[in-house]
C-alpha cells in the first residue's frame, strides 16, 4: 500500500528537479518574506492545533461510540483512527527516504519560526494530519456544515507551514495528498472489512 505512494513521491521530487525547487523558493518568499507579522501568532495556534485536534476528534467519537454503545459510531471512530494511523506513518515514511532539507538550510534568509527544525521537509507532516481528518470526517458526515470548517482549518494548517517558513509549497501539496489519499483508501478499505464482518456473523 505503501510503496506506490513513496514510488510517485521520489519520482515528483526526481522528475520536476530545479524547476520545482524555483517555484517552491519564489512562492515561499512570496508567503514567507512579504507575510503579515501581525498573524504570527494566530498562524503559530493554528499550526500546532493539527495533531491535537485530530487526535481529539478520534477520541471523541471513539468515547461517544462506547459510552452510548452505538456500533455504527464505534465504528467511525475506528476508521478515525486507522485512517490517521495510515497517514501517519506514509508521512513518516515518505519523510526518512527522501529526507529532505528545510527551506532554512539552503535558504538562510527564510524566516522560520523554529530554526531548530531542519530536515525532513517533505512532506508537511502537520497538514498530512489536517487533510487526512478533514477529508475522512467528510466522507463520514456528508454535511457542508462539517465539510467546509474541516477542509478550511485544514487550508489553513498547510498555509500556516508557508507562513511560518518551515516548510516548502510542494511540501505542504504533497502532505495534503498523502492525508486525502490515505484517507480515501481507509475509508473504502475499512468498508470492505466491515461488510464483510457482518456476512460472516449473519
Amino acid at each position: 500500500m505503501t510503496r506506490p505512494i513513496l514510488l510517485l513521491f521520489t519520482a515528483l521530487v526526481i522528475v520536476t528537479g530545479a524547476a520545482a525547487q524555483n517555484f517552491d523558493i519564489n512562492i515561499l518568499k512570496k508567503v514567507n518574506i512579504e507575510r503579515n507579522r501581525s498573524l504570527d501568532g494566530m498562524m503559530k495556534f493554528i499550526s500546532k492545533t493539527s495533531e491535537p485536534i485530530s487526535l481529539g476528534i478520534t477520541a471523541g467519537i471513539l468515547l461517544k461510540g462506547y459510552l452510548s454503545k452505538n456500533n455504527k459510531i464505534k465504528n467511525q471512530g475506528w476508521e478515525m483512527a486507522a485512517s490517521g494511523a495510515s497517514a501517519f506513518m506514509i508521512t513518516q515514511l515518505v519523510k526518512t527516504t527522501i529526507n529532505r532539507d528545510r527551506p532554512i538550510v539552503k535558504y538562510p534568509f527564510i524566516d522560520a519560526y523554529d530554526k531548530t527544525i531542519l530536515h525532513h521537509s517533505f512532506p508537511s507532516g502537520h497538514t498530512s494530519a489536517a487533510f487526512n481528518t478533514a477529508t475522512t470526517l467528510s466522507l463520514l458526515y456528508r454535511k457542508w456544515y462539517v465539510v467546509a470548517p474541516a477542509f478550511l482549518w485544514a487550508a489553513a494548517t498547510g498555509y500556516s507551514r508557508l507562513h511560518l517558513g518551515v516548510h516548502y509549497p510542494t511540501d505542504v501539496i504533497a502532505g495534503a495528498f498523502t492525508g486525502a489519499a490515505s484517507a480515501l483508501l481507509t475509508h473504502k478499505l475499512y468498508g470492505w472489512y466491515i461488510k464483510n464482518r457482518r456476512k460472516r456473523i449473519s
